[in-house]
């Protein structure tokens, strides 16, 4: 008998290929991909075809399926996380997709328990197991000081968790908040100083009076005065308390492409300014900037006596 030989049809993509190159699109967009990602990069694929090469990596759990906003997602899976999770069952799965889910922001136990319809007691054993395999850790959070979230193990917590440079151990450094205050408004009264000694014509020294917020971090980072790295947002931060001070001021310009500082081709420019008048005594006291201040009496909630400002300024 002949032997037969069976051909691939011609323009016919072998599966084992559009599963790889699936694979290699979720490696390029860590975040996921969507069908429409796949059938741009793959135009001539049939969607039945697609369907089948999706449904394979699901089956051998090389993708994760997620829904958002737009629709479904396809992602890579943890290849570390998911030898971890080898022989736990669909309820620790379901608590470990969950906190995933959350990022780097983390989520607290009772959301946890609302996205899964589980009871308290059984999420609690769930994150001491996988706490204990180092697959999630808890953090505190500086919004709540006696409440954790849940983030996974690898994750660095978002500013909004712990706080940024302003927070250490949950607890405002508020000594430090003072010192970096002072030093930037130092660095911005030397430059007016410098413009003014310039003796150049009145709006070339307004103008050189001016320093960006990268030269004021810049300044900052060589003083070592801070322990944690500070970033730009940083600077800024301190920056607007000066401007809210009266202290500063601040004005923003167009950059050209590349400009140290600039964002979205705009740069922002201070510098230190005196109060035209100074303030008068009774708006130096708590009383004169109280929000409450019609609100207080004596022997009533907010009184006078309880006041805390009030005996701060009085031992001041």
């Amino acid at each position: 008998m002949a032997e037969v030989k069976v051909k691939r049809e011609t323009g016919v993509p072998d599966p084992a290929e559009v599963e790889n190159r699936i694979k290699e699109l979720c490696q390029q967009f860590p975040h996921g991909i969507t069908d429409q990602v796949i059938q741009n990069d793959m135009p001539h694929l049939e969607p039945q075809q697609r369907a089948m090469a999706i449904n394979k990596l699901l089956s051998l759990g090389q993708l994760d399926l997620l829904k958002n906003s737009s629709g479904l997602l396809y992602r890579m899976k943890d290849l570390q996380s998911t030898s971890k999770m080898k022989g736990s069952d669909n309820q620790e799965k379901l608590v470990y997709q969950i906190i995933e889910d959350a990022g780097n922001k983390g989520i607290w136990s009772r959301d946890i328990r609302f996205k899964s319809n589980l009871p308290l007691t059984e999420i609690n054993k769930i994150l001491k197991n996988l706490e204990g395999k180092k697959l999630i850790k808890a953090v505190k959070s500086v919004a709540a000081s006696k409440k954790k979230v849940y983030m996974l193990y690898n994750l660095q917590p978002d500013r909004s968790v712990t706080g940024g440079a302003w927070y250490s151990d949950q607890d405002f450094e508020s000594e430090f908040v003072e010192v970096l205050n002072q030093q930037c408004f130092k660095f911005l009264q030397s430059k007016a100083e410098a413009s003014r000694e310039a003796k150049h014509s009145p709006m070339v020294q307004r103008n050189s009076s001016f320093a960006t917020s990268h030269e004021v971090w810049k300044y900052i980072c060589e003083l070592g005065i801070s322990k944690v790295d500070l970033s730009m947002d940083d600077i800024e931060t301190i920056l607007n308390t000066l401007i809210y001070d009266g202290k500063a001021e601040m004005t923003v310009i167009a950059a050209k492409e590349g400009t140290v500082g600039s964002v979205d081709g705009q740069v922002k420019l201070y510098r230190g300014v005196n109060a035209v008048l100074q303030p008068t005594g009774l708006v130096r006291t708590p009383c004169g900037l109280c929000p409450v201040f019609d609100d207080c009496h004596q022997g009533g909630e907010i009184s006078p006596s309880t006041c805390i400002y009030v005996a701060e300024w009085l031992d001041f």
